[in-house]
Order: C-alpha cells, then sequence, then structure tokens
C-alpha cells in the first residue's frame, strides 16, 4: 500500500482514498465496526460527534493493505485521525471522547488482524 497521504475533510487519508469515486469507497467502506449485525453494535458516533469518516479511511486501508506494518499504519492514523477531530471540535465532551477513541483504537489493533487479512492469504 502506498504511504502517500492527503487531507481530506480535515482527515488525513491515502490519495487513493482521496481519489476514488464515491462508488468505489461505497464498495470498501461501512463506517465503523465491522459489516453485519456485528458492526451494528458500534457506533458511529462518540458522543454527538460523527467519526464515521475516520472508520472509512481505515475500511479503505485494510482493504487495501498488504503487510502486518501496513495494518499497524492503518491503526495508528486511525488513532491519529480520531484525536485530530476530537481536537477539532472540542468541547467539554473532549476528554470523554478520547477515552472512547483509546477504546475503538485497542479493538482495532487488538482484534483487526481476521478483518484486515481476510481475503489476503
Amino acid at each position: 500500500m502506498t504511504n502517500k497521504l492527503a487531507v481530506y475533510n480535515g482527515l488525513i487519508a491515502p490519495s487513493s482514498y482521496v481519489n476514488a469515486t464515491k462508488e468505489e469507497r461505497a464498495a470498501v467502506v461501512n463506517g465503523c465496526g465491522t459489516g453485519g449485525w456485528k458492526g451494528a453494535l458500534v457506533p458511529d458516533s462518540m458522543w454527538g460527534l460523527n467519526v464515521s469518516g475516520v472508520c472509512d479511511i481505515h475500511d479503505w486501508m485494510y482493504e487495501y493493505g498488504k503487510t502486518e506494518e501496513d495494518k499497524d499504519f492503518a491503526d495508528m492514523l486511525f488513532m491519529r485521525n480520531l484525536i485530530r477531530l476530537i481536537n477539532a471540535k472540542g468541547g467539554w465532551l473532549a476528554w470523554l471522547r478520547r477515552y472512547r477513541a483509546t477504546s475503538y483504537y485497542n479493538a482495532v489493533a487488538e482484534a483487526g488482524d481476521e478483518a484486515f487479512w481476510r481475503n489476503k492469504r
């Protein structure tokens, strides 16, 4: 996966994501969580702050990543984008959102292997 990055809607994303059409993105991304009923359990917002764009970028990076380093980079950028979005919004809920962001990061870093390696082996 190329590590060329760009800013898209205030978030850091691979240039392949930025340059993709809406249809190309829609074929890959699904917001926060996995697809199916399990995905419905993971909210796309953190106390009123929509984070689905961050999750979509992470989905894209999982789809096109090829190595363990690509997975680690996707997870790191996921956390960075969450914090970037939370800091941009600010407010008194920021500390709760940062706490939730850490939970989301831990989930993908520790349990995201199956999603990352799906259809690659």
